[in-house]
């Protein structure tokens, strides 16, 4: 899975003179909370969020009128609220990467760059529909969790064991135990009935931790 795929595209940008107002005004007409800011050569040169624009306002704002205030607000200009060192991710690196960047600088998006352009924009929500894809959420089937011995071929034993039943994996997840002798894994099954999944995997699995239909 690579960012490209899965990156929200075309990109909705804002231009550095635009206006605070303006620019609260497109995010919420667009639905959006962040806009990449590109200049008059397309060049990215900041993004902007949506709290950037809420948080900014005159520092004496209460004690002025609607009009002042008003007045001083279209003063302010994207380009003095944006976050000029963006961080960035190219279109061919795996998904997980840019969520791990994303984890590791405390951000919700990134721009996707290719060969210097704006192409694309990741955030959460789309890794966020990734993994709702990936655990089949929606799909109607068994959803079977288990613990499973970290050694060779205990997956390939365990998928054999549901296929020869006349059973069909259509999504599996694992995630490694602390200690790394063991995997959790989240599997989706149909084909068999739930009744019948406890005795075929019993002898490849150390526990059930649940099993529920969806």
């Amino acid at each position: 899975m690579l960012v490209g795929k899965h990156m929200s595209t075309p990109v909705i940008t804002i231009h550095p003179d635009t206006t605070l107002p303006e620019a609260l005004n497109l995010m919420h007409k667009e639905k959006v909370r962040r806009f990449p800011v590109v200049n008059d050569d397309g060049k990215l040169v900041g993004i902007v969020l949506e709290k950037d624009l809420l948080h900014a306002s005159p520092s004496s704002a209460t004690s002025l009128s609607i009009w002042e205030m008003n007045y001083l607000l279209n003063k302010i200009t994207v380009e003095e609220l944006m976050t000029r060192e963006v961080i960035t991710v190219t279109e061919d690196i795996p998904l997980e990467e840019a969520a791990l960047k994303m984890v590791e600088h405390h951000i919700s998006g990134l721009p996707v760059m290719r060969a210097g352009k704006l192409v694309g924009l990741i955030t959460e929500t789309d890794i966020f529909k990734v993994f709702l894809k990936v655990l089949g959420a929606g799909q109607k089937g068994i959803r079977l969790v288990v613990k499973v011995p970290h050694s060779p071929g205990q997956l390939a034993s365990l998928s054999r064991a549901i296929f020869e039943k006349g059973g069909n994996m259509l999504a599996l997840v694992a995630e490694p135990s602390e200690d790394g002798n063991s995997y959790e894994m989240t599997i989706r099954i149909t084909g068999i009935p739930i009744s019948g999944v406890e005795s075929t995997v019993k002898d490849y699995i150390d526990q059930i931790i649940d099993l529920r239909t969806t």
